[in-house]
């Protein structure tokens, strides 16, 4: 069974040890971007200039999926309680959290799955692995490098649960949130996707995870030593507001299940967070 893969771990948030910044000039609104095509050359004689005229392209129409417009702001308002047991048709955004193991990946893909409107399911690692060449390796260790990768990825994941969102889809996605890192954490992805995000950590116990990440192969497989940190910091999220699963003796049905029922609650009494 495929497994959520977690994030090799990163440093605890703390001074001198803060996310490596994107520039503030390539994310100003006001930035000028590159320069525009040059002026045509006038034709030669009998021949083409070699330079086609530049045309700004209209903007497309509203009917065209995928080019909904994306709210500004905060994009994604709490949804109205559902009139029918568990999530029933509410269009939500969520976010599973849970360390290397876990099964986030599994319960997210079969929650979406088992929805009677349409739900996406984005995994963090899938779209990190779209990087080719310069992959940062999760088994090299946490560096600038991967930090970069992880938060570009993380940004590219929101929009596209904006994007579905925008478009009528739910979206869940799953990444291995730090509580100690609230910043970069659960902080960027509200930042990213919207303040109606719906988190729940999915924590299994120590034996559990480790079992799962041996079944693993290639980078997806952490050591030890790292899933077991990963958990420990992971145990932060008691106390922290957040519902929480221990999925330990429950089957991927009966969790998914169990995420809904929890989904469904958090509608009508958001978690504060």
């Amino acid at each position: 069974m495929q497994h959520a893969v977690g994030a090799p771990l990163p440093p605890p948030q703390g001074p001198g040890n803060g996310p490596v910044g994107w520039s503030h000039q390539a994310q100003h609104p006001g930035h000028p971007g590159p320069p525009g095509p040059p002026p045509p050359t006038p034709p030669t004689p009998g021949g083409w200039s070699g330079t086609a005229p530049h045309h700004a392209p209209g903007p497309p129409a509203r009917e065209t999926t995928g080019h909904v417009q994306l709210p500004p702001g905060g994009p994604v308002p709490l949804p109205a309680p559902p009139a029918e047991p568990g999530t029933g048709s509410a269009t939500l955004a969520v976010l599973l959290i849970g360390p290397a193991g876990a099964g986030k990946t599994t319960v997210a893909k079969l929650w979406a799955s088992r929805r009677r409107v349409p739900t996406a399911h984005v995994s963090l690692d899938d779209v990190r692995e779209w990087v080719c060449s310069g992959f940062a390796d999760p088994q090299s260790g946490w560096n600038d490098h991967s930090e970069a990768q992880y938060r570009l990825a993380r940004r590219t994941c929101g929009f596209a649960a904006r994007n579905f969102l925008a478009n009528g889809i739910s979206c869940i996605l799953d990444d291995a949130v730090f509580p100690d890192r609230p910043v970069v954490g659960l902080g960027g992805w509200k930042r990213h996707v919207g303040p109606g995000l719906l988190p729940v950590v999915l924590l299994p116990g120590l034996e559990i995870v480790l079992e799962r990440n041996a079944a693993r192969s290639g980078n997806r497989r952490l050591s030890d030593e790292e899933v077991a940190r990963i958990h420990g910091r992971m145990a932060g999220w008691y106390g922290s507001g957040l519902p929480i699963i221990d999925n330990s003796t429950y089957d991927v049905e009966t969790t998914a299940r169990v995420l809904d029922d929890i989904l469904a609650r958090s509608i009508a009494s958001p978690p504060a967070w």
